[in-house]
């Protein structure tokens, strides 16, 4: 009875024996494609560690601004979540804000007060679309950030089918013209070429898939993270509105 070791060494012989039997440019797709799939699952683990890392930050931010009446507090204490793409939109917020803030005449420590009501230590409509604005293009700015690389990985899903199907067709071409040349032909003159042409296939395949279900997944990761930063950024203009935002 056939043991499991045995069973899968089955597959690796194939692959080897295949390899041997290609052609210069079947080997050389083969082993482009192999090192994509190397750089492809890089990045597929990276990102997943990256957007994990991104999403603890934010609910840890998230819970620390939520806890403070004042929208600039957690930014005054220098408390840092450097992995949320929901605290750079808000520093820059809370830059942009304080610059305002100081060209009005106050200072940090005037920024925890809690009555604004005087015209003079408020922000006019302009200044507040200031605001606003910086945080707008943060957001989009971080929505870049987390799909970075994402494009690599979307040309390996689409790319490496036709990649393994182009050295196909070549082993094929190449197999029927040798045999046509020769002038036989039997199987076992036929079946060698047409297996190495199937190994460029094979290995188109093996890249594409797993980089299609990397992708999605790692896809619906940063679009939830950009919904949530954006969601974040209405909550902070609305705060800045409701605190500092001169009554007209």
């Amino acid at each position: 009875m056939m043991d499991i070791a045995q069973f899968l060494q089955f597959p690796l012989a194939d692959i080897i024996f295949s390899f041997r039997e290609s052609n210069l440019p079947g080997k050389v797709i083969v082993v482009f494609l192999f090192i994509g799939s190397i750089y492809a699952w890089s990045i597929m683990v990276t990102k997943f560690i990256e957007l994990r890392r991104a999403r603890e930050s934010s609910q840890r931010f998230l819970s620390s601004f939520r806890k403070e009446p004042n929208p600039v507090a957690v930014f005054l204490r220098r408390q840092k979540f450097g992995e949320s793409p929901l605290y750079a939109v808000y520093e820059k917020g809370c830059v942009t804000l304080g610059a305002e803030l100081e060209a009005l005449g106050l200072n940090s420590d005037d920024l925890f007060m809690a009555d604004f009501s005087a015209d003079s230590q408020a922000l006019s409509p302009h200044q507040f679309e200031q605001v606003r604005n910086v945080m707008e293009r943060n957001v989009a700015d971080q929505s870049l950030v987390l799909e970075r690389r994402m494009g690599i990985l979307a040309t390996a899903v689409n790319a490496s089918p036709f990649l393994g199907l182009l050295g196909t067709v070549w082993g094929v071409m190449e197999a029927f013209t040798g045999m046509a040349i020769i002038g036989t032909a039997t199987l076992s003159a036929v079946a060698p070429g047409i297996a190495a042409a199937l190994l460029t296939t094979v290995m188109g395949l093996m890249v594409a898939l797993p980089s299609a279900i990397g992708y999605n997944l790692l896809a619906g990761q940063i679009a939830e993270l950009q919904v949530q930063t954006s969601n974040f950024a209405k909550e902070y203009v609305d705060k800045v509105a409701t605190m500092f935002l001169r009554s007209i």
